[in-house]
């Protein structure tokens, strides 16, 4: 076979190849995605917060899978509606944002995991990081009339993190016995991403 032939041949399977590589890429829409956290206080309540600075990606396959997502949370943007608690959790006791400034998350696995689709992936927090499984669900995509029919998905996953196993070990114990803090952080994200 002539150097010409072949390296026809090669062009030709790259160019059926390429649609089946095609992949979106899909910004988080800062508007409209909300990192909640709740956590136990005291035994008897539960307190609850976000993180208002978040931006990541989501990327797509051409059959709407998802192939890769990351995220980066600014951890001085933690807001539980108490500046005096929003202090304390920013200070050397908590997250310590001076020294680490963001929470990030990547992906590049899909597992299954009780039954539903999960990110697995790599979650950086306080200098440490750690393998998880990030149970998610996608909707759409759709079209936003509002911003002249971009292709939008919504995006929503939750999962449970000991934050001792991140360093954040702080703590008191209360006069009936039980801590003041819990130590299982219940997560949920409820976000849109636009086609970039």
């Amino acid at each position: 076979m002539s150097y010409r032939r072949i390296l026809s041949t090669m062009l030709a399977s790259l160019a059926v190849a390429g649609p089946l590589l095609a992949a979106d890429v899909y910004n988080l829409d800062p508007a409209h995605t909300d990192v909640a956290f709740s956590i136990d206080h005291l035994v008897i309540n539960t307190v609850q917060g976000r993180f208002k600075e978040v931006t990541g990606s989501v990327t797509l396959d051409d059959k709407n899978n998802v192939t890769e997502a990351k995220a980066t949370i600014q951890t001085k943007s933690i807001d539980t509606g108490i500046e005096k608690r929003d202090n304390h959790l920013r200070s050397a006791d908590f997250f310590d944002v001076e020294k680490f400034p963001t929470l990030t998350f990547e992906a590049k696995k899909i597992v299954e995991q009780g039954g539903e689709k999960a990110l697995s992936g790599t979650l950086t927090m306080h200098g440490v990081s750690k393998e998880i499984a990030l149970p998610f669900t996608i909707k759409g995509p759709v079209k936003d009339p509002l911003k002249r029919g971009t292709s939008v998905i919504g995006i929503h996953a939750h999962t449970k993190l000991n934050r001792k196993d991140f360093g954040l070990t702080w703590n008191k114990i209360i006069e009936a016995g039980g801590l003041a803090v819990g130590e299982e952080v219940e997560i949920t994200i409820n976000a849109e991403a636009v086609k970039k």
